[in-house]
């Protein structure tokens, strides 16, 4: 049988071999996980790499658990056997309560407008991400056989390649950075926004009169939450991806939805899930659904007199910032990394003046020839993402911030003393 301590610690994205990594601890069974490993902190030893490769957002479950029981869902054996959810809907396997909570935490947040629009959900953005490419890809009124471009400005997000190709398609392939596209071809252009891995705002920048082709976009709008970001306006873009696991958290569920205007791209990629997994799952639909309701219920209820501890946006808000400040504050003490500096907003979900606190922190080396993954593996044995994954400069690496306290804890000691 495979280890489950090997798979609890893999370390590096599937095209990189994984280093040896010593002295880990022993990871126990928790028999209330039905035999699998237990979510409970386990503090990484001094010796030890820790991973901020990866963005597993478990830094809000502290706030879930105190939740837990308001979240509850309860399935019968002989409920929800069905493909089929909702016929009338362009997303059949969409349920409509999914639907619903979807648009009341869209109304809540005021991040994005879904009236006159479709929602598609998917297993995740990713899949949605695909199901966009293979949508619009096929829409091009172009009777060229060649594959459409697909891209994004650099830094890009590091998967959008893979990605793109990873099915060898005839109908697109990835292209590179957006900034540097001048071909007289039909492309797709990604917007991320905040962008991953930097948190910078984006707008589309393909230069239309200089490549003179037909262009489609994509507006990747995973953290555009306001505990990471503030809400300055709500997105009304043709084809819009969000996705729960960025949101509460909640990536084990792997749900994602698509804000679509026009409906036969909506239809393509209700098509395109359908054929690659046959819908979504019913039990992720329903759990995600009374999250998004025990959400929405909080603040409606705040009005009434309940705890702000219980806004989720208030409380990971917070959050995030001492985050952020304490990094800020070790890489002030370290001096050998800088961080981007980002511009206080108003926001219209907190009705005051904030700043951007990303998901991923973009450090940059201050040396001109330095290599920042390799540096801190080596000599911090921190696991991060290099710069050059993004399109970018060696220099540059992305690490999360959306990890357990303990090993963000020992991540900021090991950068403050290696001076």
């Amino acid at each position: 049988m495979k280890s489950l301590v090997a798979d609890q610690t893999s370390l590096y994205h599937s095209t990189t071999p994984s280093p040896p990594v010593p002295n880990l601890p022993s990871l126990p069974l928790n028999n209330s996980n039905n035999g699998f490993l237990s979510s409970t902190n386990i503090s990484p030893l001094p010796s030890s790499f820790i991973n901020l490769d990866q963005g597993d957002p478990v830094v809000f479950e502290a706030y879930w658990r105190k939740m837990s029981e308001k979240c509850k869902v309860e399935i019968k054996g002989c409920e929800l056997l069905s493909y089929l959810s909702d016929l009338r809907s362009v997303c059949w396997f969409m349920m409509p309560e999914l639907r619903d909570a979807i648009k009341r935490l869209h109304a809540l947040v005021g991040n994005a407008e879904t009236d006159d629009s479709h929602i598609v959900i998917g297993n995740g953005s990713t899949q949605l991400f695909q199901a966009a490419l293979f949508a619009l890809s096929s829409s091009f009124s172009s009777s060229s056989d060649d594959p459409i471009n697909v891209v994004a400005a650099a830094p890009y997000y590091s998967e959008y390649e893979d990605q793109t190709d990873i099915l060898r398609s005839r109908m697109h392939k990835w292209s590179g950075d957006a900034m540097k596209y001048d071909k007289n071809e039909a492309y797709i252009e990604v917007v991320t926004s905040p962008n991953n891995p930097d948190g910078s705002i984006r707008g589309p920048v393909v230069n239309k009169k200089k490549c003179g082709a037909e262009g489609k976009l994509i507006h990747d709008l995973a953290y555009y939450w306001p505990h990471y970001t503030p809400i300055t306006h709500r997105a009304n873009h043709d084809l819009m991806l969000f996705t729960f696991s960025k949101c509460t958290g909640h990536a084990g569920s792997r749900i994602g939805w698509a804000i679509v205007k026009d409906k036969e791209i909506a239809k393509k990629m209700t098509k395109f899930i359908q054929m690659s997994s046959i819908g979504v799952s019913k039990e992720s639909q329903t759990r995600v659904a009374k999250i998004i309701e025990v959400l929405c219920d909080s603040y409606k209820n705040f009005k009434l007199g309940s705890k702000e501890s219980d806004l989720f946006f208030e409380h990971s808000r917070l959050f995030m910032k001492q985050r952020w400040e304490k990094l800020r504050e070790a890489t002030k003490q370290n001096g050998y990394f800088s961080l981007p500096n980002f511009s206080r907003a108003y926001c219209n979900f907190t009705n005051e003046s904030s700043e951007t606190y990303p998901a991923f922190a973009w450090l940059k080396c201050k040396k001109d020839d330095a290599d920042c993954e390799s540096y801190l593996e080596k000599e911090l044995k921190i696991l991060v993402r290099g710069g050059t994954r993004f399109g970018s400069d060696p220099r540059y690496a992305r690490l999360s911030m959306l990890g357990r306290g303990d090993d963000f804890d020992e991540f900021l000691k090991r950068l403050s003393k290696n001076i």
